[in-house]
């Protein structure tokens, strides 16, 4: 029976806060549980998902774009058994996608639907065209953020363009490299209520990721955590977020309604 891969979206407002050590490690991480998961680096500019997970690729999503290839043949298969759909790296023709283009991306798709079970896309930094199509189009938004001002006014920007584009649900918090549960706890609260007073907008919670000095580590090595220290704190927290994210209700789908994977016949299995 066809069905329909859950979309996890991972967007941040800005750059440095870790929002691809996020997407790479949630997504080791959902392979390690089983699931079959594929990674879009989404960032067509200044892509470095392939880097972290120490990648050699030959194409990226800018041959798809310029019509060299099509996405089936970018597609890389990594040790960790994710799929990798490459982003673009210092190719400005591609930097900034239009409304139409991006969307056009995310029909292109639907081909895996059956292959997969997980797609997690990791939106480029800051509130482009690009990035709100394709957090438009996925099921949940992650939106990574650290506990200093000018993420969290970043946050609370990208979260504001998507409550004007009518996204005003399913966005989940997830505070990163905190000093522990509770300060993510806090973090959390403190947006949330910020985004209910001016928003109308309640923000879900799934936990936070703790500042370990193992993911800085990883990333040298070119790795994730997961494999670099699997009993690191931040290595534990990841597992509980792939968890969290694998609980998440699965949104209905409305049949007019544009996203990821909702171009053909599906079933919520």
């Amino acid at each position: 029976m066809n069905h329909r891969p859950r979309v996890i979206g991972v967007a941040s407002g800005k750059g440095g806060v870790g929002k691809t050590t996020v997407s790479i490690n949630l997504a080791v991480a959902m392979a390690q549980a089983g699931h079959r998961v594929m990674l879009f680096d989404s960032d067509t500019g200044l892509a470095n998902a392939q880097i972290a997970l120490g990648q050699r690729v030959v194409h990226h999503i800018g041959h798809v774009l310029s019509g060299e290839k099509t996405l089936s043949e970018i597609v890389a298969k990594t040790p960790h058994g994710i799929l990798l759909v490459p982003g673009g790296s210092g190719v400005r023709e591609i930097s900034s996608l239009s409304t139409l283009t991006s969307g056009g991306l995310v029909q292109a798709f639907s081909e895996f639907a059956d292959q997969i079970d997980v797609l997690i896309v990791d939106a480029a930094a800051g509130l482009s065209d690009q990035v709100i199509t394709f957090m438009r189009a996925v099921d949940y938004r992650l939106i990574v953020i650290r506990d200093e001002p000018s993420s969290i006014a970043d946050a609370y920007g990208i979260i504001k363009v998507l409550s004007q584009e009518g996204v005003t649900e399913k966005i989940v918090l997830l505070p990163n490299m905190m000093e522990d549960d509770a300060a993510g706890a806090t973090l959390h609260a403190r947006l949330n209520d910020v985004t209910k007073r001016f928003l109308n907008l309640s923000l879900s919670y799934v936990g936070c990721i703790r500042s370990d000095e193992l993911v800085l580590d990883a990333l040298r090595k070119q790795t994730s955590v997961l494999e670099h220290a699997p009993g690191s704190a931040a290595s534990r927290d990841f597992r509980v977020l792939a968890e969290a994210v694998t609980n998440l209700p699965r949104p209905a789908l409305r049949s007019a309604e544009f996203s990821f994977f909702n171009d053909r016949k599906t079933a919520n299995a």
